[in-house]
């Protein structure tokens, strides 16, 4: 190749290289951002946070270097540290960025002053009126010739012949008074009289006697009031004798409706409290009425104290031993500071909230509560109205509070900067975590896993202490349970329809597996099993 050639080939390999340089500078320049990274080799992505840890949703102190499951079978959490910018409290204080607190669904309330509604819910039972209830019995030995009511439940109206009756002593004192009457003594005319009226003789038959002056064998006693017959105990040709039980009748005009209420419950009942009652085969009519007496005394059994209430009957709708459903409602004047039940934490030593500090900051502080409603609890101590407390996603805020904190309120001037950094935590993989305090839980954020079906439960012996079989309740002296870090304790179990209630008898000693169902205790199987020598359980306040 000639030198011109080799001279012409060289510039065009040069120009060739200055211009793909070129373009390709251009190409970078001009090109979007997440071509141009691609170009420079980066990912577009910024790199995921790994994790410090993974942490027991339901037990703080149980942590693990690897995800997996918990002792209860519940998904480890992710743990990456303080992300949020919120004011410090001192212990116990975390801190979360928005992002995760929204990915949890936590939902914050003020506590405020408002009215309390109580209402409790119970069984009533229809009785006779005991002020309208007449036993008859007769005052002297005799046969009943003839019986005019014949059976349990038989309407009767006032003076309505109930028998005839014949008794040597009435035939007597009868004679005594035409003897009386023959020597126009008025004396012994007056004795015989008052006689004949204490053995019960009817005036008419008196009258008669007078008249006719003729001896009466069968002497007719007649009904004292209207009703119907209770009980029927005699029957014709039956010989009766002072202090025999001949029959009952019971006016069903009005009659009284019993209802139980538990002991810890009693307090809050008073003669004229409001109710709210409705029947079983009537679920459209509703009655309200008020409570008309509180029996002094408590079922040693059940543990239970009964009320009465007095229901107008004329038109019939209320038969003896019919259940009714029963709502006091015991709700007073007053405002209570109020929060709603799903923002308490109770541990069985403590009840606690969580405080929204604001900007991602949360708090466990202990709190002393009083009564409850069906929504909400009165709280005594421990906050001020206004102030933000979690209503859902609190369990798990409060466990990792709970671990560096004191549960004591603090000023902000007061409180320590240098205080220990709180960890954050992801909260995107807390699909399937279930607590009956965290039922207000905004679960379309929780996507993946259908929470329901992962209920806590816990296999543990006890005492039964006390049962109340028509509500299905049992009061038990629970051991501890250790997977779960709980002391023994006394608590009110409801038991499932799926088990045996005869395995539950006062001092009993059972193995039994409860869940927790939207904040109450079910107990799901037991087995009865022979009490351990020696052993005591130690009591407790609550689970």
């Amino acid at each position: 190749m000639s030198s011109s050639n080799k001279s012409q080939m060289k510039g065009v390999v040069i120009g060739a290289v200055i211009g793909a340089v070129v373009t390709l500078g251009a190409y970078t320049a001009f090109a979007p951002s997440d071509q141009a990274s691609s170009a420079g080799g980066e990912s577009s992505e910024p790199a995921k946070e790994k994790p410090l840890y993974w942490v027991a949703p339901m037990d703080a102190d149980y942590k693990s270097d690897k995800p997996g499951k918990s002792p209860m079978g519940m998904e480890l959490i992710p743990y990456y540290g303080n992300t949020g910018s919120g004011p410090d409290e001192g212990k116990g204080t975390i801190r979360i960025s928005p992002d995760v607190i929204n990915n949890l669904g936590v939902r914050t309330v003020n506590a405020a002053y408002q009215p309390l509604h109580m209402q409790i819910d119970t069984v009533g039972y229809v009785a006779w009126d005991q002020d309208a209830l007449v036993h008859i019995h007769p005052r002297v030995e005799g046969w009943v010739e003839k019986l005019y009511v014949k059976a349990i439940g038989d309407p009767v109206k006032k003076g309505q012949p109930l028998y005839d009756i014949y008794s040597p002593e009435l035939v007597n004192a009868q004679e005594e008074l035409l003897l009386a009457l023959d020597r126009s003594n008025q004396r012994l005319i007056t004795a015989a009289e008052n006689r004949l009226v204490s053995l019960q003789i009817p005036k008419s038959a008196i009258i008669q006697l007078k008249k006719t002056k003729k001896v009466q064998q069968n002497i007719t006693f007649y009904a004292p009031q209207q009703g119907v017959v209770k009980n029927l105990k005699i029957r014709e040709g039956f010989f009766i004798q002072p202090g025999s039980t001949m029959m009952s009748i019971g006016d069903l005009a009005e009659v009284w409706v019993e209802a139980e209420v538990f002991e810890r419950q009693s307090g809050q009942i008073k003669i004229g409290t409001p109710v709210t009652m409705t029947l079983d085969y009537l679920p459209s009519k509703k009655y309200n009425l008020n409570v008309d007496y509180i029996y002094p005394t408590l079922d040693p059994k059940t543990r239970t104290m009964k009320v009465r209430i007095r229901v107008d009957n004329k038109n019939g709708d209320f038969k003896p031993d019919m259940f009714a459903q029963i709502s006091l409602h015991t709700s007073g004047d007053e405002s209570a500071l109020l929060i709603p039940k799903e923002a308490l934490v109770r541990t069985g030593h403590q009840d606690r909230v969580v405080l929204a500090l604001g900007q991602g900051s949360f708090k466990a502080i202990e709190v002393n509560v009083g009564r409850f409603d069906r929504d909400n609890v009165e709280i005594l101590s421990g906050l001020a109205a206004g102030e933000k407390v979690v209503t859902s996603a609190q369990f798990l805020l409060d466990s990792e509070s709970s671990k560096t904190s004191d549960f004591k309120r603090m000023n902000h001037e007061q409180a320590s900067k240098a205080s220990k950094d709180m960890e954050g935590i992801d909260h995107s993989s807390m699909e399937g975590m279930v607590h009956s305090s965290m039922e207000g839980m905004d679960h379309s954020s929780m996507a993946g896993k259908d929470m329901k079906k992962q209920i806590p439960s816990a296999m543990v012996n006890g005492t039964v202490k006390s049962v109340m079989v028509a509500h299905r309740m049992v009061n038990v002296d629970r051991e501890a349970i250790v997977d779960w870090d709980r002391p023994a304790a006394n608590v009110d179990y409801i038991v499932s329809e799926d088990v045996d209630m005869t395995l539950f008898t006062e001092g009993a000693y059972v193995m039994f597996t409860f869940e927790i169902r939207e904040g109450d205790f079910v107990i799901v199987s037991a087995m009865a099993m022979a009490a351990p020598e020696g052993s005591v359980n130690e009591q407790g306040e609550g689970q």
